[in-house]
């Protein structure tokens, strides 16, 4: 059986690119609960608000449940479910899980696989992590789920897949004049920029194309936060700044708060902004909550 294959192939509710990361979380979590104690079963009362703070933070803005996942995921073959009565997911109602006891653990096929061949567990996390987050977010979502990866393990995969094109961060770090498009940072050790990163507005893993089209100059910060949601592009490629962002410090306002509304800086001219489509998506499936009004100061 291949188990590289059936993680890539997790059957996910979509529709025009829409997102639902919901498996794959609860997949990456399982996986590392096996690291961590490989005989360990889930127990949904006691693993839900784990897994609501991993959607909440890795998941688009809608509201949602961990018993969607925890029942559906099932049905790929990696995951299996038990009551106090007997074997079998209950279903997707949260009441009636907490109720029945039940417990998710992966199947005994992948976890005798698991033992057999240690490095399969790197190499499914590898895949899970490619095709649902960006790059900016893997090592941030290994932590939070806690799940240890040997540096050869974060490495891109030689699987046949898409392929990224390695021409993307000169070309928009360029059309952006090596500043950041959000605050104008544009910092270098000798002819080297440092800390400027070329950010996918449509997220590489959902067919974000590598083009200018769908790019951004960002400094290390903003990129973190665009790719969390926290900061977005609205109209007349305005910045978008989420009102569910908290922060009182000085820096706070002054890196964050205080770019609402602002114009991106740049393209250079000649160069196509972002475009419409991947704007939009970024807006419906990354950015959290309602933009803040535009700053005064």
């Amino acid at each position: 059986m291949d188990w590289i294959e059936r993680t890539a192939r997790l059957r996910q509710w979509t529709r025009s690119g829409t997102r639902a990361p919901h498996k794959p979380l609860l997949f990456l979590y399982a996986l590392s609960r096996f690291q961590q104690d490989a005989d360990d079963e889930l127990r949904y009362s006691a693993v839900e608000e784990d897994l609501r703070g991993l959607l909440a933070a890795y998941g688009p803005g809608n509201r949602t449940t961990p018993a969607y996942p925890f029942h559906h995921l099932v049905s790929d073959g990696v995951w299996e479910v038990c009551t106090d009565r007997g074997p079998g997911s209950p279903g997707t109602g949260v009441r009636e899980l907490r109720a029945t006891g039940a417990a998710g653990r992966l199947t005994p096929e992948l976890r005798a696989a698991l033992r057999r061949e240690p490095s399969l567990l790197g190499r499914m996390a590898r895949v899970l992590l490619d095709l649902n987050f960006p790059p900016s977010l893997h090592g941030e979502l290994c932590e939070a789920v806690g799940l240890g990866l040997e540096e050869a393990e974060t490495g891109p995969l030689s699987a046949t897949r898409r392929q990224r094109d390695r021409r993307m961060r000169e070309m928009v770090l360029t059309a952006y004049e090596y500043q950041c498009a959000f605050c104008g940072y544009d910092g270098r050790i000798g002819s080297m920029p440092v800390g400027l990163e070329a950010a996918h507005v449509r997220w590489w893993a959902f067919d974000g194309p590598d083009d200018v089209e769908n790019g951004l100059c960002l400094c290390s910060l903003h990129h973190k936060l665009f790719d969390k949601g926290v900061l977005g592009l609205g109209e007349g490629h305005r910045i978008l700044v989420s009102q569910s962002f908290v922060g009182r410090s000085t820096a706070a306002r002054e890196h964050v708060i205080t770019l609402a509304g602002r114009p991106v800086i740049g393209p250079q001219p000649g160069v196509r902004t972002v475009a419409a489509a991947h704007r939009s998506w970024h807006t419906s499936q990354v950015f959290h909550g309602s933009p803040r009004p535009a700053t005064t100061a």
